[in-house]
């Protein structure tokens, strides 16, 4: 197994978490500030990715492949063992990425001017892809209890009755780790369904959740499947992000024969040699290795709540999911230009500030925990040290 202690030095291997600080955050030096932003692990790979990819090297041909039936039934033997999900291979697209996947169908599914309507905070390709294919983007802003957070259906209702006819859910909802349960899916679900609504689910998180919290995927949620289209990842839980593959399970005939038109139109390729090794190894063999993983992201999580609650003004609770902590500041009384600053300049510290996840994110911040133990005192350490 795994040595999920070994600190890795990740700079200089064109990685975006370590080599892009510079750009992202306007700094001339970045050698002593530490990287927790962007949501990828600093964990080696499970070895039998690693193993599957070698022994595919060792053939010293890659030329045009096919999409073998045994990747796609990874997947599907993985969604139904892990969630108790049960899907057909005709209905999975491979495709590069959840991103790619969800562009297509926003493009395929709606017209330009169209509204989309999202949870607000959150991920911000959720906001950004719909603007940028010419979509109108609106709001429906979750509410705060706990420090977790609920829909509030009234508004949500509200936000339909608007013509949207799109849905983007994020399902584990990421920045704030919320793992949706089943009766909130349902009543998503069966309004969508009345408002004639297309859902795209994005369940990337999906594997991602702490006991006693288990994943209801929507397809499981919903008493209507068709009006449905769920993406899922082995990036996310295998921190193999680099090599790109996701999957788009589309129950309904009709809307992939649509998007694989889309496809075909755009010239597109299926995934290539090496993701289709990754995520068949990983969904065929990865499984002991995310117990693992997962262990290992709860003691990080418990000890990085327990710290962090110490410092003045900050409240933060353990997520359901993901492996990024969601910390609300608010009661320190700084701004977010304030806090970054201390962070970036006096603590050294690289995090998220939550406004990148639209104005309800306003006086958080996102901090990702996956990363070994030594990492996340010093993570620790430099935020009290910034707050000081």
């Amino acid at each position: 197994m795994p040595n999920f202690s070994t600190v890795y030095n990740r700079r200089n291997t064109f990685s975006v978490k370590w080599d892009m600080l510079d750009q992202i955050y306007s700094l001339e030096d970045t050698s002593d500030v530490l990287s927790m932003w962007i949501a990828d692990m600093d964990f080696a790979i499970a070895p039998v990715i690693k193993d599957a990819i070698h022994k595919r090297m060792e053939h010293p041909i890659f030329g045009y492949s096919i999409t073998p039936d045994e990747a796609k039934s990874a997947l599907t033997n993985w969604v139904l063992n892990k969630h108790q999900l049960t899907i057909n291979n005709e209905w999975i697209l491979f495709r590069q990425g959840v991103l790619p996947a969800m562009a297509e169908a926003i493009e395929a599914f709606t017209e330009q001017g169209d509204k989309v309507l999202i949870h607000t905070p959150v991920y911000p390709p959720f906001t950004s892809i719909p603007q940028n294919l010419g979509r109108e983007v609106i709001t429906c802003r979750l509410t705060e209890k706990n420090n977790a957070y609920e829909v509030d259906f009234e508004v949500f209702e509200a936000c339909l009755q608007k013509g949207i006819k799109i849905f983007i859910l994020c399902n584990p909802h990421n920045p704030g780790g919320k793992v949706w349960s089943k009766e909130d899916l349902q009543q998503m679900a069966a309004l969508c369904k009345q408002y004639n609504v297309l859902i795209l689910s994005d369940e990337i998180h999906a594997d991602l959740t702490y006991k006693p919290f288990t994943h209801t995927p929507l397809l499981n949620a919903a008493e209507d499947v068709s009006n449905i289209i769920t993406f899922f990842a082995p990036t996310k839980t295998f921190n193999i992000a680099g090599i790109q593959a996701a999957a788009s399970i589309v129950p309904d005939e009709e809307k992939r024969k649509t998007l694989e038109h889309l496809n075909m139109m755009r010239g597109a390729m299926g995934l290539n040699i090496f993701a289709l090794t990754a995520l068949q190894a990983a969904y065929e063999e990865g499984e002991s290795w995310l117990e693992e993983l997962m262990d290992v992201l709860s003691s990080n999580m418990d000890y990085a709540v327990e710290h962090l609650s110490k410092i003045d003004g900050i409240q933060v609770g353990k997520p359901e999911g993901t492996y990024l902590l969601w910390i609300n500041y608010r009661g320190t009384g700084l701004s977010e230009q304030e806090i970054m600053e201390r962070l970036l300049t006096k603590g050294k510290l690289a995090l998220e500030p939550g406004t990148k996840y639209g104005e309800a994110g306003d006086g958080f911040l996102r901090m990702n925990c996956a990363c070994p133990f030594e990492t996340i005192q010093e993570g620790v350490s430099r935020f009290a040290r910034a707050l000081d």
